[in-house]
């Protein structure tokens, strides 16, 4: 429809019942204007990436585990609606705090940090972490994690990460507590888009002091990263702000086209919880619209939805309508499938008439639409 024309559904003068459940409050969001209808779009549009059986990503930018939203990726895997996942090394590391039943409490924004600090109390805006009972318990559950896994050898954040969901199922106190563990259990592979810049990395530091090294194939992960869109019929991103998760997941399209000619096109759906502005030219605030002339997304018109709001605040509502209205899908099992995944794409590149065409001069189908 032409936006430019007087058309377009009657705003209703809403009316709320206290036996509303999510559905109709989503209905409420929709139907309303502002961030309120791109919230409840935002929901319709999940739904439908999961009805159309998309193979949808999971990026969380910041520290979201802290405040207990683990539970929510657990739940979400557990129906088979996120299928993999781009994170922070911090969401990670922070989340194995509940398996290890390390302390993690409410406190307050409004505080004396010298106090804090004299007190050995970390803060995350309004959560406490324990300097000794929490940070330091972890570094040396990670570092014994670790000390004799992956040193002198390749790996991913992948692989790292089902490492660590394995030990915490099998050794901490409370497995369940953990999106990492469900992760493991359900095979969804989980990417840290920048390792070294969080705990995890910083306590692989005691071992290659002991000249134990460690060598990260990023390469072969943003290949991995890659195969997963390539060998998806439809694809999709549920962006919990921006960061480095964000682009480390939009990328897929522009390295399957620009870098191997796959005329692939990119996501086929993105939904993007961000209080980022576009202005500034930072990659968090940059409209899916803009993605498109990257070719990260299909369609710069359909199947994208920006909600400016805190994703604390969006992601619970998002989760709850589909946990309410959506039925539990198949786990797609990526984690095992990478290895075939990763060889098809390979054997298309080098079997391609266009390998070392441009991505406008190829005459080659959309990959994903055949």
């Amino acid at each position: 429809m032409d936006p430019h024309k007087f058309h377009g559904k009657d705003i209703p003068h809403i009316k709320l019942d206290s036996k509303m459940g999510i559905e109709e409050l989503v209905e409420v969001f929709a139907s309303s204007g502002y961030n309120g209808r791109q919230l409840g779009e935002a929901a319709k549009l999940y739904a439908k990436m999961i009805e159309n059986d998309a193979t949808i990503c999971l990026t969380v930018a910041g520290a979201m585990t802290p405040v207990g939203f683990g539970g929510i990726i657990k739940s979400l895997i557990e129906r088979g609606f996120v299928d993999w996942i781009i994170t922070t090394g911090a969401n990670v590391y922070h989340e194995d705090h509940f398996a290890w039943g390390l302390p993690v409490k409410q406190g307050s924004f409004d505080v004396d940090d010298m106090k804090l600090y004299e007190n050995e109390i970390v803060r995350i805006r309004d959560v406490y972490i324990k300097y000794s009972q929490t940070l330091e318990a972890q570094d040396k559950i990670v570092q014994k994690m670790f000390e004799d896994k992956f040193t002198n050898q390749s790996f991913t954040t992948a692989e790292f990460c089902n490492l660590m969901g394995k030990i915490s199922k099998e050794k901490s106190a409370h497995p369940e507590k953990s999106f990492v563990t469900t992760a493991y259990d359900y095979d969804v592979p989980v990417y840290i888009s920048t390792i070294k810049d969080s705990s995890l990395a910083l306590n692989l530091a005691v071992h290659r002091l002991q000249d134990k090294e460690y060598q990260l194939d990023f390469v072969r992960e943003i290949l991995e990263q890659a195969s997963i869109l390539y060998n998806s019929k439809k694809s999709g991103i549920l962006e919990l702000g921006g960061g480095v998760p964000k682009n480390t997941a939009q990328q897929t399209g522009p390295l399957l086209d620009q870098i191997l000619n796959r005329n692939d096109g990119g996501q086929d759906y993105i939904i993007q919880i961000t209080d980022a502005r576009p202005d500034t030219g930072g990659l968090s605030g940059a409209t899916l619209q803009e993605g498109k002339s990257w070719g990260k997304v299909q369609d710069a018109h359909d199947g994208v939805v920006t909600v400016y709001t805190d994703a604390t605040i969006a992601f619970p509502i998002l989760a709850l309508y589909v946990l309410s209205n959506q039925k539990k899908r198949k786990p797609k099992r990526l984690y095992k499938e990478i290895p075939k995944m990763y060889q098809k794409l390979k054997e298309d590149y080098f079997n391609s008439p266009s390998k070392n065409k441009s991505k406008k001069s190829s005459n080659s189908k959309n990959h994903k639409k055949h």
